[in-house]
């Protein structure tokens, strides 16, 4: 018997559409002086945000995240049934010291800078399911810590090729839910990895595109839908070069997206302020999409949207070893109600 609630190979709607009940966002100094500063809910003066140590500060930033959400749900922990959230470092440790200052059920991800729309497919997934009513999804990045985990240390000062992206400060908590209001989710597109051979961690846009493509393609023919089905298309963070790489792909599948289509990355800084390529990062996608794009959504701007979360499932390990770096892209249709 099939999945009643499958279509396709890669796709599944929701029965009962869950409903973003409340997002919260918080960004770093650099991210505050952005194009979108109005909206998100809080802007750090610095970076270390009061704590000792960035990694310290990038889990009290996500700590925040989901308080805010909940003072805006008027909520408390005991009403959420499970937390879905991950991060970038080391055996998702940030979204892991969260949880056990929550004391909330937990359930930890990782698909890199894609963990917030996986996030959201299997909450919804849940409520949708029958198995929860109310579900929280977080994420965070901070730049100096992803950078020393991924890179080089801030301090030494390596210079960056044009094709590096600035990993998102900030986090950013979204409150699922089977009843209330506000935007819902509709269906998701799980991606498949995907690895053309790119190996250069200070080129990830062009390990992402790939993926990115391939599930929105997959999307399309899942459901029979076509680009003009939606005002926007929105890809997490491929920057200015991978989302170059990726309408290329599209139009070659037989899509013309040039007219919707953009992404996190790029309009998370403004073109006078120097991120190279763009925005990355788990909190990327997820403070556009937490606070700016929900906006859009309640202001009825745009009635639908699809939102490609895109991530790069390299490691430091990995890389090490000359492994190249294989690329991930989860959809969701995000619908106002």
């Amino acid at each position: 018997m099939a999945a009643p609630k499958k279509i396709g190979l890669q796709t599944v709607y929701f029965q009962t559409p869950p409903v973003i009940i409340a997002a919260a966002s918080i960004v770093g100094p650099m991210e505050g002086e952005g194009p979108l500063s109005k909206y998100f809910d809080k802007i750090l003066s610095d970076t270390y945000y009061g704590e000792k140590t960035w990694e310290k500060a990038e889990q009290r930033l996500m700590q925040d995240a989901m308080k805010k959400a909940l003072q805006k749900a008027n909520l408390q922990e005991k009403d959420i049934d499970f937390i879905l959230a991950g991060d970038l470092l080391n055996q998702i440790v940030t979204s892991c010291y969260t949880a056990r200052a929550m004391s909330i059920p937990f359930l930890g991800l990782y698909g890199a800078c894609s963990t917030l729309y996986e996030g959201m497919a299997i909450g919804s997934m849940l409520i949708d399911g029958g198995f929860a009513d109310r579900v929280m999804v977080a994420v965070s990045s901070h730049y100096s810590t992803a950078e020393r985990q991924y890179r080089f240390p801030t301090e030494l000062g390596v210079q960056r090729p044009m094709t590096a992206q600035w990993t998102v400060t900030g986090a950013g908590a979204a409150l699922l839910a089977r009843e209330g209001s506000g935007p819902v989710i509709t269906h998701a597109t799980i991606g498949r990895v995907i690895d053309m051979g790119e190996g250069d961690p200070q080129d990830m846009g062009a390990a992402m595109a790939p993926a990115a493509a391939d599930t929105i393609k997959r999307h399309f023919l899942d459901t029979g839908r076509s680009p003009d089905h939606y005002d926007l298309i929105i890809t997490g963070d491929l920057g200015a070069y991978g989302k170059i790489l990726a309408e290329k792909l599209m139009n070659q599948n037989g899509y013309e997206v040039s007219e919707r289509y953009t992404d996190c990355g790029i309009l998370i800084f403004s073109g006078s302020q120097d991120v190279h390529a763009g925005g990355s990062g788990c909190a990327c996608s997820a403070v556009v999409t937490c606070g700016y794009l929900l906006e859009q959504l309640k202001s009825k701007k745009y009635k639908r949207i699809i939102g490609i979360g895109t991530g790069a499932l390299l490691s430091p390990c990995s890389i090490q070893q000359g492994e190249t770096i294989p690329g991930i892209g989860h959809a969701v249709v995000f619908e106002a109600r």
